[in-house]
């Protein structure tokens, strides 16, 4: 299927399934792509959770972000995300311009559904953005943590460190064989992939490029 095929299905969709409260700042890129303050109802699903106690970003920073995407079958999925306000139109643009391209991507929850546990959510290939939490095996905070990092199909995607022994770790468990980027895959994100294309255009790096380690499930934008 071409792009235009996906875009003239979009036009098509049914789009009017509502997940939250809707904010009187809702702004709408397309129908089923809007972004809008922190409801209430929202912080009673995310309190104690991604926003913990201690959470040092005020909710007027978050935006709630909803997306329609296009799941493992081809099927029109509405996607939920929480992210930074500084954040929110790039995710609408990126994920319009995905789900017309029939992008396919396996779930979009709050992490908040897995009780915030990063590792079972990345183990259920579920794309996530914002969870107060720190660097995994460090004491200082993610971008996760500030709303500006996204993880794509983590588990086609893995997180990557390596041992003075030469060896290497690789999280979520039971996704070692993508590690492999010289392999050829489903959902594998590299320099030719649209979502990695998509979010370069709009000023994000990607971990896959880092060298201490690779991230490629991982994309994250600076703010001055």
């Amino acid at each position: 299927a071409t792009y235009s095929d996906h875009a003239s299905a979009y036009n098509e969709t049914n789009t009017t399934e509502v997940l939250v409260m809707t904010a009187d700042d809702r702004y709408t890129y397309r129908p089923g792509f809007f972004y809008q303050s922190i409801t209430d109802d929202l912080k009673q699903r995310i309190n104690g959770l991604s926003y913990k106690e201690d959470c040092t970003v005020p909710y007027e920073d978050l935006r709630y972000v909803s997306v329609l995407y296009k799941d493992f079958n081809q099927e029109t999925q509405v996607g939920e995300i929480v992210c930074n306000k500084a954040i929110a139109q790039d995710l609408v643009e990126i994920f319009f311009e995905l789900y017309c391209a029939g992008y396919e991507i396996d779930k979009i929850r709050l992490v908040d559904e897995y009780n915030a546990d990063d590792d079972l959510s990345c183990a259920d290939n579920n794309t996530s953005c914002f969870n107060f939490r720190p660097v995994d095996g460090t004491d200082h905070l993610s971008k996760h943590a500030y709303g500006l990092a996204i993880d794509i199909n983590p588990f086609y995607n893995p997180y990557v460190t390596y041992t003075g022994d030469g060896g290497q770790n690789v999280s979520p468990e039971g996704s070692e064989i993508y590690a492999d980027r010289s392999q050829e895959f489903p959902y594998k994100i590299d320099t030719d992939d649209l979502c990695y294309q998509l979010f370069i255009e709009h000023g994000f790096i990607w971990g896959g490029n880092w060298n201490s380690c690779k991230d490629y499930q991982h994309f994250q934008k600076t703010i001055e």
